[in-house]
């Protein structure tokens, strides 16, 4: 059980396949329009097996989801969707199934990737640290 540094927050930096992504999973234009490039700042509060992980929209929106490794916890998906899911880590990735897509979380090289993939399209998403 690697106990990854995952807590810091973390800027925006690049996406890749995000509209044939956001299609996939059936999010309405005017949340695709106002994902798009947004420099959401993720924050997250990690305590031992224990997470807080709270997204910060422009405009001051924010979505937090609190969940334990191998506990079932309630969670919310990009489109506000409320749902619930068992949080694993598996090789110091943070791995979720949201209800329509495969989620998973990493540290590589100082920076936060995060994985999404439905029906094979895979959306990748890059933030830097920045605190």
């Amino acid at each position: 059980q690697g106990n990854m540094a995952f807590a810091g927050k973390y800027e925006f930096e690049g996406d890749e396949n995000y509209d044939d992504f956001v299609k996939k999973i059936g999010l309405p234009g005017d949340k695709i329009e106002m994902g798009r490039n947004c420099k959401i700042v993720t924050e997250v509060v990690q305590n031992g097996n224990d997470f807080t992980w709270t997204q910060h929209f422009p405009g001051g929106r924010t979505t937090t989801n609190t969940f334990t490794i191998g506990k079932e916890a309630d969670m919310e998906t990009m489109g506000g969707k409320k749902f619930k899911a068992t949080v694993k880590m598996e090789d110091g990735k943070i791995v979720a199934d949201f209800p329509n897509y495969h989620h998973t979380a990493e540290i590589c090289g100082g920076k936060l990737v995060e994985i999404s993939t439905s029906s094979g399209v895979v959306y990748k998403r890059t933030s830097k640290r920045i605190a």
